[in-house]
This record gives structure tokens, sequence and C-alpha cells, in this order.
């Protein structure tokens, strides 16, 4: 993996633990049902993507 490479798999792993935290917070803080799941669904995208970038390195 280039220098190049290795900064974009570092920068999207920084994204999507960003992600996934705000999904995280946002879910537990939502009164409605409906959209409290939807974005715990994100949350567990974010979760997947972040573990794909992660099996990169």
């Amino acid at each position: 993996m280039t220098c190049k490479e290795l900064l974009y798999v570092e920068d999207a792993l920084g994204h999507e633990a960003i992600m996934k935290n705000c999904s995280c917070k946002t879910s537990n803080d939502l009164k409605d049902v409906s959209l409290s799941s939807y974005i715990k669904e994100l949350e567990t995208l974010h979760n997947d993507l972040f573990n794909k970038f992660l099996n990169l390195l």
C-alpha cells in the first residue's frame, strides 16, 4: 500500500468513526422510535464500513 493510499484509509477511518459516534448519540437522544431505529441502522452501516477499512491495514 502506498503512502497516499494509507492516508486515504486513515482519513476514511476517521470519518467513519465520527459518523458511527454521531449516529449512536443521535439514536439515543431521539424520542421518535421509528426515526431512532433508522439511525441505529445507519450506525450499523458505518460500523461495518469502519471495520472494512480497518481490515485493509
